[in-house]
C-alpha cells in the first residue's frame, strides 16, 4: 500500500510540473516568423544605438514598419513574445539563431569595409605618388613671374 501511495504521489507531482505558465494565444506567430521579426527589430535597435539621429528623421515608427512587413499587429506580437519567453529553452534557441544571423551579417559587412578601405588606401597612395611626381624638390623656391630690373632699384635709391 505504501508503494502504491508513493507511485501516485510521484505521478501527481510529474503531471503538476507540466502545467503551462502562459496559455498559447489564439493567433500565435510561428517560430520562424517570430525569429525573423525579432532579427529585424534587433537590427533597428543596433541602428538606433549606433546612430540615434538616423531613425529620428523618419516620420513613421520603424517597429510598426517591421510589424506591417510581416503582417502582424502589435498585440499579436506581444502575446506571442510573452508565450515564447515563458519557455526559457525555446526563447534562448530563438535568440541564439538571431545571434548567428547577426554574426554572419557582421562578417560580411566587415569584409566589405576592409575591401573599401584597401581601395581608398590605393587611391590615396596613387594620388600622393602623382603629387610627389609633380613637385620637384630642387625647384622648391618659386621663380618670380616678372624679372626684376636691378637698374630700376638703383635709380630709386639714388633719387632719395
Amino acid at each position: 500500500m505504501k508503494n502504491f501511495v508513493f507511485i501516485i504521489l510521484v505521478l501527481f507531482l510529474s503531471v503538476s510540473c507540466k502545467k503551462e505558465l502562459v496559455k498559447e494565444p489564439k493567433r500565435l506567430i510561428e517560430k520562424e516568423k517570430m525569429i525573423d521579426i525579432m532579427y529585424d527589430l534587433s537590427l533597428l535597435e543596433a541602428i538606433k544605438y549606433q546612430n540615434p539621429l538616423s531613425l529620428d528623421s523618419v516620420n513613421s515608427d520603424p517597429k510598426n514598419f517591421v510589424l506591417k512587413k510581416y503582417k502582424v499587429d502589435s498585440l499579436q506580437f506581444a502575446q506571442s513574445n510573452i508565450y515564447y519567453a515563458a519557455d526559457y529553452n525555446t526563447y534562448k534557441e530563438m535568440y541564439d539563431e538571431i545571434g548567428k544571423r547577426l554574426a554572419v551579417k557582421q562578417r560580411a559587412v566587415d569584409s566589405i569595409v576592409k575591401i573599401e578601405e584597401k581601395k581608398a588606401a590605393k587611391v590615396a597612395k596613387a594620388a600622393a605618388k602623382k603629387n610627389k611626381a609633380k613637385v620637384n624638390p630642387k625647384d622648391s623656391i618659386k621663380k618670380p613671374s616678372k624679372p626684376i630690373n636691378i637698374d630700376s632699384i638703383r635709380r630709386t635709391r639714388q633719387l632719395r
